[in-house]
C-alpha cells in the first residue's frame, strides 16, 4: 500500500460485483492494492490476471498460485488472456493513474516536486522518452502534442521557449531545467500549468490515449454476458474515451443508427454519472481528488 494507494477501493470492488469462483483482470496493478483486495473475495478456484507495463511492479505480486502477472501494456489485454485460456472473464478494473511510486522516484521525472532526468517512461525499456520528446521534436509537433494533451493555450511560446533555450545549452536534461523554461509563461498558474507540461509530455512518451482506445474496443470480446468494466481516470482526456465507449459502443464520434435511430452498444451503464473519491478520502489521499469512476456490464 505505500507503493500506491488504492483510489476508490471499496467502490471498486462493489463494481465488479465479484463472483468468488470468478476470472477477474487488473489491467494497471502497480502497487497491487485492489489487486490484492480482489484476491481476498475470490475462493481456490478464483483467478486473476494482472498487466503492468512497469517490470518494477513485479515486486509487488503475492505470493499466490491464482495470481498470473503479465509484464505488457493493457492495449494487448485480448491477446494475452487468449495465450493463457482465460477468456472470457467476469471483471475488468483498470486505474489509469501513475502510480505514487513512479511519481515520487525522481528518476522517473513523473514530477515536478522532485529534480530528475527527464524520462516518464511507464516501461522503461521503452525507446522514446520525455528527453526526446524535449530534444528531437520538431516545433510544430511539440506544439502539437502540448495543445493537444495538456490542452496549454500558449502552446506555440512555449515551444519556441524550449527551442530558445536549446539553442544556449545544447539540450535539455533534467525536469527543473523544463520547469525553469515553463514557470515564466504560466499566467500565475504556477505548478497547475506545470502539471499540464508534464502531463502531455508523460501522455506522448507512453502513447497513453491510443493505448486506452485500443483496451476499450477489446473488452466486449473479453468479458462474459454480464461481466463488469470497472474504469478509473483523472483527466477529460482519458474520461472522454470511456465515457463514450459505455454510452455509445465506440470511443469517439457519432454510432451509426439504423432506420429507425437504434445504434448497437454492448453496456448497460451501472453509472450514469461517474463516480468520485468521498471527501475523506480525498483529504487523506490528495491524488483521489481528480478520479472519476464509471462501471458498465456487458449486455
Amino acid at each position: 500500500m505505500t507503493y500506491h494507494i488504492p483510489v476508490m477501493l471499496n467502490e471498486c470492488l462493489e463494481g465488479l460485483n465479484i463472483h468468488p469462483q470468478g476470472t477477474y483482470v487488473d489491467v494497471t496493478f502497480g502497487g497491487g492494492g485492489h489487486s490484492i483486495a480482489i484476491l481476498e473475495k475470490l475462493n481456490k478456484d478464483g483467478r486473476l490476471f494482472v498487466f503492468d507495463q512497469d517490470i518494477q511492479a513485479k515486486n509487488n505480486l503475492p505470493d499466490d498460485p491464482r495470481v498470473t502477472f503479465i509484464h505488457s501494456n493493457y492495449r494487448h489485454l485480448y491477446k494475452f488472456l487468449r495465450l493463457h485460456k482465460a477468456t472470457p472473464v467476469d471483471g475488468i478494473l483498470a486505474d489509469f493513474g501513475v502510480s505514487s511510486h513512479q511519481i515520487d522516484t525522481p528518476d522517473r521525472g513523473f514530477s515536478i516536486r522532485f529534480d530528475g532526468k527527464l524520462d516518464m517512461r511507464m516501461d522503461t525499456s521503452s525507446p522514446l522518452s520525455a528527453w526526446e520528446v524535449i530534444n528531437t521534436y520538431s516545433r510544430e509537433q511539440l506544439t502539437a502534442l502540448f495543445y493537444k494533451y495538456g490542452e496549454i493555450d500558449n502552446a506555440r511560446r512555449l515551444t519556441s521557449a524550449i527551442k530558445e533555450a536549446i539553442e544556449v545549452t545544447g539540450q535539455i536534461d533534467t525536469t527543473n531545467q523544463l520547469s525553469d523554461i515553463a514557470l515564466p509563461l504560466s499566467k500565475g498558474k504556477g505548478s497547475k500549468y506545470l502539471a499540464q507540461v508534464f502531463q502531455a509530455l508523460r501522455i506522448e512518451v507512453n502513447d497513453e490515449i491510443k493505448a486506452i482506445e485500443e483496451f476499450l474496443t477489446q473488452t466486449p470480446s473479453t468479458l462474459k454476458k454480464g461481466g463488469r468494466l470497472v474504469i478509473m481516470s483523472y483527466h477529460s482526456l482519458e474520461d472522454r474515451p470511456v465515457k463514450n465507449f459505455m454510452k455509445y459502443g465506440i470511443t469517439h464520434g457519432i454510432p451509426e443508427k439504423d432506420l429507425y435511430g437504434r445504434f448497437e452498444c454492448p453496456w448497460k451503464l451501472i453509472t450514469k454519472k461517474p463516480i468520485e473519491a468521498q471527501p475523506k478520502e480525498q483529504e487523506q489521499n490528495p491524488r483521489s481528488r481528480s478520479a472519476k469512476l464509471r462501471i458498465a456490464e456487458k449486455i
